[in-house]
């Protein structure tokens, strides 16, 4: 009885040593599995920390690049500003040396006519003379301005340079055609100021 006693006590011992070494074995097992897990968590937390620095730093350059375009804008909007302003300065003031260079050349004009208001004649052909020398003074100044008559009479009717006012009929003339001019129409480059008022054939 002794003898079997020992026996199962060393039976008992290494069952017991064979479950230790089980539970040591799967301690180590669940410890390396749980590493195992800590680390891909650490990866993962790694990764994320990556992708959303990242994403950041895409933002911040994004905006920089926003704030750029939006300075570029203002400063072309302000460029722009100062061109129309100049530009509306400098066209003022070319006008005004304009109109100022023309009234300087009617100016001769004026005292041409101050003086024949002047001067006391009776003689009727010195009064014409010294109309005609003041109205010829007077178209060579529109003239070099750039003033320049529209032909009329004998033209065909063209409603962009003749006002119909009156039409006749007249057999031995084509339809259309501008026999009398009532009122003198003009041109400024190329531009009709005032156009003529004419009478047309209608048969």
């Amino acid at each position: 009885m002794p003898f079997m006693k020992e026996e199962m006590k060393k039976k008992d011992s290494a069952i017991m040593e064979d479950m230790e070494k089980e539970i040591e074995q799967a301690q180590q097992e669940l410890a390396e599995e749980t590493e195992g897990q800590d680390g891909q968590d650490s990866i993962k937390e790694t990764a994320e920390e990556a992708a959303e620095a990242m994403l950041q730093a895409e933002n911040d350059k994004k905006d920089a690049e926003l704030q750029e375009a939006n300075d570029r804008l203002m400063r072309l909007r302000a460029d722009f500003d100062n061109f129309r302003r100049r530009t509306r300065q400098e066209k003022e003031e070319l006008s005004a040396v304009v109109l100022q260079n023309f009234m300087t050349e009617l100016l001769p004009l004026v005292d041409n006519f101050e003086r024949a208001l002047a001067a006391e004649t009776a003689d009727a052909d010195s009064l014409r003379e010294g109309i005609v020398m003041v109205y010829n003074q007077l178209s060579a100044v529109l003239q070099k301005n750039g003033l320049e008559p529209i032909k009329a009479v004998g033209e065909k009717f063209d409603p962009n340079f003749h006002q119909a006012v009156m039409r006749v009929e007249d057999a031995t003339k084509e339809d259309d055609t501008v026999v009398e001019e009532l009122q003198k129409g003009y041109i400024v480059q190329a531009r009709v100021i005032r156009p003529s008022m004419v009478k047309v054939i209608a048969n």
